[in-house]
């Protein structure tokens, strides 16, 4: 006899299974490495934002510890050389969340957005006659290739004014016949689909519905458990293609305290009451775990809003404040940057002298992974938690 799945959730129980379904409760898979992590969060954002290393570096960061720089790219996209040809990569970038890279095995589930792209009315940017099928005969002749060696990335200097290459092989890359298979120098390198997917997965089969269906039972795995907005906004779905397929989901429905929408769980976050170490890190911004502000306030109490894109003055926790993840809650924020060997907390927030601990540990972990050997802070926001943060850090230097 099954035990029936719980209908209802503390706010408590809720939060510890979304910390469990993203990685940060309970040991990692360190066998699985940074493949595992990308396969169990469904996929990984990317930015063009550098401060301590890229969006999609941080994320496996913070779930596995000091993963190595070159480790996480190897495993995103496999190792190259001219010795060695180019293993089918075990990841690929797509529209997802945002400008993802999401898993290989994924690539037939998208075919919905592929065929969503290719019925587009109309685009952006022009496409001069010849051009897309020019970009499509170089790929195919030379092999892989940039924008800027397919003819030039842009016209002129605006980043918005992108060259005829570009477009094309932008456009090919939404209608599925290109793909990134690495990013060299933050540039996308693209093939032609049908060299880098592996032959059993390069086809649109899947009808919409079907499409829909496992990216929605994706997103609650990931999650644990969200609301209609929250497992939608995980892949960018619409409304309406949740409500489509909700009901083929095997996905079961909660109420969870303190939350006024109703909410879905993966039956198996269900099964088993979380429990193991919680993770201590800084997060990205861009990570999964508090992209969504409004479900991010919901699970946390923490208000959270990436302030790169903020005139400075208006800025109230910095250019790149990221949160710092303890215990279970979100104790902080920390605006980091590099100079040399040293890590600046250019600005620290902290959730009161308990958090002090954490945030300590948190900036000595991430001066190590990017190899600075020392932490300087030059503002806290509560002044009277300064001295008890450097004893900490030196503490931890030590």
């Amino acid at each position: 006899m099954t035990t029936p799945h719980p209908t209802t959730l503390s706010a408590a129980e809720a939060r510890r299974i979304a910390l469990r379904a993203q990685g940060f409760l309970g040991a990692p898979d360190r066998r699985a490495g940074v493949r595992g992590v990308l396969r169990h969060l469904g996929a990984v954002q990317l930015d063009t934002i550098s401060v301590l290393a890229r969006s999609h570096e941080l994320v496996p960061y913070a779930r596995l510890g000091a993963v190595g720089r070159s480790t996480v790219e190897a495993a995103y996209w496999g190792n190259a050389s001219a010795d060695a040809p180019r293993a089918q990569p075990h990841a690929f970038e797509y529209w997802s969340h945002a400008a993802c890279i999401l898993p290989i095995e994924e690539w037939p589930h998208f075919a919905f957005r592929r065929r969503a792209y290719r019925s587009r009315p109309h685009w952006s940017h022009a496409l001069p006659d010849g051009t897309y099928d020019q970009v499509i005969k170089q790929l195919r002749t030379e092999g892989p290739l940039t924008a800027t060696e397919l003819g030039g990335a842009k016209r002129t200097s605006e980043w918005w004014d992108w060259s005829g290459a570009k477009v094309a092989v932008e456009r090919a890359l939404m209608y599925g016949e290109v793909v990134c298979v690495e990013r060299r120098g933050w540039k996308r390198v693209y093939d032609l689909a049908e060299r880098a997917v592996p032959e059993a997965l390069l086809h649109d089969d899947l009808d919409d519905a079907e499409c829909l269906r496992r990216l929605v039972r994706l997103a609650a795995q990931s999650l644990g458990v969200g609301t209609r907005a929250d497992i939608a906004d995980y892949h960018r779905l619409k409304g309406e293609q949740f409500d489509a397929v909700i009901a083929d989901t095997g996905l079961v429905p909660v109420t969870v305290e303190g939350w006024d929408k109703q909410a879905w769980a993966d039956p198996a976050a269900l099964e088993t009451a979380p429990r193991g170490r919680h993770r201590t890190t800084l997060l990205s911004p861009f990570d999964s775990l508090v992209w969504e502000r409004a479900r991010t306030e919901r699970l946390f109490g923490f208000t959270h809003r990436l302030e790169a894109y903020v005139p400075k003055p208006k800025r109230v926790h910095g250019y790149f404040a990221m949160p710092v993840l303890a215990g279970g809650h979100l104790v902080g924020r920390v605006d980091p940057a590099r100079e040399g060997s040293t890590l600046v907390a250019r600005q620290v927030t902290l959730d009161g002298p308990k958090a002090v601990p954490a945030v300590a540990q948190a900036l000595v972990e991430a001066a190590s992974w990017v190899d600075c050997t020392d932490v300087r802070v030059e503002r806290v926001d509560s002044p009277e938690l300064r001295a008890p943060l450097a004893a900490e850090l030196a503490r931890a230097l030590a």
